[in-house]
C-alpha cells in the first residue's frame, strides 16, 4: 500500500524536510485541546510544545513533560534573557514557549504543536513565520461554546461568565491565522487539521533536501 501524506514515516526516498510549527487556538471550550490530544495520538510524528508556566502544577501534571513549572522571578529572568519564542498572561499565570528547543526541532525536521492564544501565535509569527501555520477553531454558535463550557462542571458561573467575555475577544483575531475552522463535528475537525498539516508538509519551501535530491535525478552519479 502506498503510504498516506498524513502517515508520521515518509518513504526512504523521500527528501529531508524543516519541522513544522503548528498553532493550533480557540476560545476555551471551543475544542482545541480535544483536537489537540487526537492529532498526536493519530500522528505521533507531532509533539506538544512544552511551555513553561507559573501556574501551580495540577494534580496528575509532570513537571517538564506537561509544563516547566517555574516561579515568577524565574520566569522574569527567562524574558530578560529572550529565552522565549513567545509568552503571555493568560488568566493571571503567565506562560512561554523556550526557543531553543522549538528551533532544534524544526532543524531535525521534528513538527511540534502549540496550544497558545492568538498573542502567543503573533509572537511566533514575528520570530518563525517561514516554519509556522496558524489554525483557529470556531464554535459552531455561541449557545453551544457556553453548553461545552457548562458541561465540564468544573466552572462556577464567575468563571464561565469570564471564559465567555474572554471567547469574545479572541475570536475577534480570528482573520489573523492561516486558516480557520468550525468544529461542529469533532472528527470531521480532525480530518481537516490532519488535511491542513499534510499539504503543509508537502510544500516545497519546508524540503530542506529537495535541492540534493533534484541534482540526483539530473546527475547520478
Amino acid at each position: 500500500m502506498d503510504p498516506s501524506p498524513t502517515d508520521p514515516e515518509s518513504p526512504p526516498s523521500s527528501p529531508q524536510r524543516r519541522g513544522l510549527l503548528v498553532v493550533l487556538s480557540s476560545p476555551s471550550g471551543a475544542g482545541k485541546t480535544t483536537i489537540s490530544r487526537l492529532l498526536m495520538a493519530a500522528d505521533p510524528a507531532i509533539t506538544m510544545s512544552v511551555s513553561a508556566t507559573t501556574r501551580p502544577m495540577r494534580p496528575g501534571e509532570v513537571d517538564g513533560h506537561d509544563y516547566q513549572f517555574v516561579d515568577d522571578a524565574r520566569f522574569q529572568n527567562m524574558v530578560e534573557a529572550s529565552e522565549f519564542a513567545e509568552y503571555a498572561t493568560v488568566f493571571n499565570h503567565r506562560y512561554g514557549t523556550p526557543a531553543a528547543p522549538v528551533r532544534a526541532a524544526v532543524e531535525a525536521g521534528r513538527d511540534i504543536l502549540f496550544d497558545i492564544d492568538w498573542q502567543g501565535a503573533r509572537q511566533l509569527e514575528a520570530s518563525m513565520d517561514k516554519d509556522l501555520i496558524t489554525i483557529f477553531l470556531l464554535p459552531p454558535s455561541i449557545a453551544e461554546l457556553e453548553r461545552r463550557l457548562r458541561a465540564r462542571g468544573t466552572d462556577n458561573e464567575a468563571v464561565i461568565a469570564s471564559r465567555m467575555q474572554r471567547a469574545a475577544d479572541e475570536i475577534d483575531h480570528w482573520a489573523e491565522y492561516n486558516y480557520v475552522l468550525i468544529n461542529e463535528e469533532r472528527d470531521i475537525c480532525l480530518a481537516q487539521v490532519r488535511t491542513i498539516i499534510a499539504g503543509e508538509r508537502l510544500k516545497r519551501s519546508r524540503q530542506s533536501g529537495l535541492n540534493d535530491f533534484v541534482r540526483t535525478l539530473v546527475s547520478p552519479a
